[in-house]
């Protein structure tokens, strides 16, 4: 083991686990990484849920007893994962507590079938945060135009919120300008500001992902030239336009009224092309007050073989933004690939909460009493 991961915490860097399943809190798997890998939140999705569940281990109980009461599939999902996110809460209180709320989280999502209706999701985030009844819990909002307004209207509630599924730099300062309008709602309404935590998730190896295989098609020695290096340069840029923001004068304002700030959070950093290094998205986002959500291979090869060498944003803003643009000379559009690739991630989200669905409504009609 390298001393990376202890390296990165001390650089500003929260470390989140982007993965959970009932084993990993039950068998001392979570404290564990909390206690020796500097792990200090974790984020979900439905992907995670659908991996966690359709494996089966640890819910077999639960799933008897839900079948029993006849709860239908909707019910049952949410029973699970809320059972499963409010322990894994329980197991990073310590951490909570020892940071004043900026860490010790773990993130829910909305069912991603509203991602396009304001209304439902707000009720949504104000169902979930009932149900889980903790305050280190983060409701993950998708970034899409829908999900804005409900980012505003759940944060003027007093929630805190975990801004997801951005790939864009407009869409960015937007989810920043919703969490500000939420906190001015927050203390119009007299809530303590001081109680509300919010991070925005700026999705990185999908990008490369995208953008590298349009480069590929091109195949000529500039687009050879350009490949892996657009994810990072669009995430430099985000840290750089979430600088301009909290220098800006509104935000003054709701700092000096005692608001938190929105910390960017690096998502989906497990390397995706093998052709390169596993700790790429890691090391090559340093910067203060951001949070890193790895994937546990991720998260292994970081303490494995890592090197932290400082702030590596500072200073690349120039060189991303010459980046951006060589990739954009080559024909490849930036706005149609970002809209893509949120268009994508809502697809795939639904798709995998389609399939928990399923798979979840198998085991309710093999354990059924009536079944038996």
């Amino acid at each position: 083991m390298t001393d990376a991961l202890k390296r990165l915490s001390e650089e500003g860097v929260a470390i989140w686990l982007d993965d959970l399943s009932r084993k990993r809190i039950t068998s001392g798997d979570l404290a564990e990484l909390i206690d020796q890998q500097h792990v200090v939140g974790v984020t979900t999705n439905p992907s995670i849920f659908q991996k966690a569940i359709s494996g089966g281990d640890g819910y077999e109980q639960q799933l008897a007893d839900l079948a029993a009461r006849g709860v239908t599939v909707e019910e049952a999902v949410r029973m699970i994962t809320t059972a499963d996110v409010r322990d894994a809460a329980d197991v990073l209180r310590p951490v909570f507590d020892a940071t004043g709320g900026k860490d010790g989280r773990v993130s829910i999502e909305v069912d991603p079938r509203l991602a396009h209706n304001t209304a439902a999701t707000v009720a949504e985030a104000k169902q979930l945060a009932w149900l889980v009844d903790r305050p280190n819990t983060f409701i993950k909002i998708p970034a899409t135009r829908a999900g804005l307004p409900a980012i505003t209207e759940v944060i003027g509630k007093g929630i805190s919120v975990n801004v997801t599924l951005i790939f864009s730099l407009e869409r960015y300062r937007e989810v920043m300008d919703a969490y500000q309008a939420g906190l001015e709602k927050a203390k119009a309404a007299g809530l303590d500001l001081d109680k509300i935590h919010s991070v925005a998730s700026f999705f990185v190896s999908r990008v490369d992902t995208e953008i590298d295989k349009r480069l590929d098609a091109l195949g000529t020695e500039d687009a050879k030239a350009a490949r892996g290096k657009a994810a990072l340069a669009n995430a430099r840029l985000a840290y750089q336009a979430y600088e301009e923001v909290v220098a800006g004068d509104r935000w003054q304002a709701l700092d000096r009224a005692g608001a938190n700030v929105q910390r960017p959070l690096w998502a989906s950093t497990g390397v995706k092309d093998p052709a390169y290094k596993d700790t790429l998205y890691v090391e090559d986002l340093v910067a203060p007050n951001t949070v890193n959500t790895m994937p546990e291979a991720t998260l292994e090869a970081t303490g494995d073989h890592g090197t932290v060498s400082g702030n590596t944003i500072a200073g690349s803003y120039e060189q991303s933004r010459a980046e951006l643009d060589a990739v954009e000379k080559l024909g490849i559009g930036y706005d149609e690939v970002v809209q893509l690739l949120e268009d994508e991630g809502v697809e795939k989200f639904e798709s995998s909460w389609n399939d928990l669905l399923k798979s979840t409504e198998a085991e309710l009609k093999r354990l059924s009493p009536s079944e038996g």
